[in-house]
């Protein structure tokens, strides 16, 4: 909860540095769990790292990247299949490797 907290400061953050629109925060976390899943969903773990971790990304650059990728909208849906395909087991192979 400290997390989100921090969360919502560095977005606050952003926004009074007119960075809003220029910059976003991505977010990871050990614990990290989307809103309405459980904490064993496997889509929780496309937000997961080792140690919380604050990732600035340049708007224009996201803007750039989806604008290259032929169908935008399947990266999110790709992503959840695939960790559901490897599982905790495969997460954490991938983590200790």
């Amino acid at each position: 909860l400290d997390y989100n907290d921090f969360l919502d400061d560095a977005d606050a953050l952003l926004e009074a540095m007119d960075l809003d629109g220029v910059l976003q925060v991505a977010s990871f976390h050990p614990q990290y769990q989307f809103a309405g899943t459980e904490p064993g969903d496997a889509e929780n773990l496309t937000n997961r790292a080792p140690f919380p971790i604050l990732h600035l990304l340049r708007e224009a650059s996201v803007d750039r990247a989806v604008s290259a990728y032929a169908e935008p909208e399947t990266i999110i849906e790709r992503n959840l299949a695939t960790v559901r395909a490897l599982g905790h087991d495969g997460w954490d192979n991938l983590l200790e490797s």
